[in-house]
Order: C-alpha cells, then sequence, then structure tokens
C-alpha cells in the first residue's frame, strides 16, 4: 500500500474510531495519526487471531483499521487522561 493509501485509511479510520469512542474527532492531524497507528494495531491483532491484515483500499481493511484505532484512540484517552463527552 502506497503511503497515499495509508493516509487515506488513517483519516477514515482515525475519524471513525474518534466517534465511536468519544463522539468528537481529535482533530485533523491527530485522527490521521491515530488512524494510521490504528491501522497497524489492528493489522498485529488481526494477524496473531489467524485473521488477515490490511490488504489495500477496501472494506475488510477499513474494518482492521477501525477495530485497531478505537483500541488507540481508547489507549489514547487513558494515558492523556481525556474522558468520553
Amino acid at each position: 500500500m502506497g503511503f497515499i493509501s495509508w493516509i487515506i485509511l488513517g483519516l477514515i479510520a482515525g475519524f471513525i474510531a474518534s466517534k465511536i469512542v468519544n463522539k468528537s474527532g481529535e482533530g485533523f492531524l491527530l485522527d490521521v495519526a491515530l488512524g494510521i497507528v490504528g491501522a497497524i494495531v489492528g493489522g498485529f491483532i488481526f494477524s496473531v487471531v489467524g485473521l488477515g491484515g490490511v490488504t489495500g483500499l477496501n472494506p475488510w481493511s477499513m474494518l482492521v483499521a477501525v477495530v485497531g484505532g478505537v483500541v488507540v484512540v481508547w489507549l489514547y484517552h487513558q494515558v492523556t487522561g481525556r474522558t468520553r463527552l
């Protein structure tokens, strides 16, 4: 997957994950960063349990990235002390 694809996937996954965790986004750049990290984390989690990870811009990769994004955004809130709004 190319750099632009990771940015697009990260943006969408980070935005969705932020909305799931706290109903408001964290800001454009933080959403993208958390989404990209979430895609990596989601790919790792899904690979460990025997499912495929991120394979490109497709629905499966989006699901993997959003699940990872939710984990990463939740951890971000735990570390920074932000509460759910």
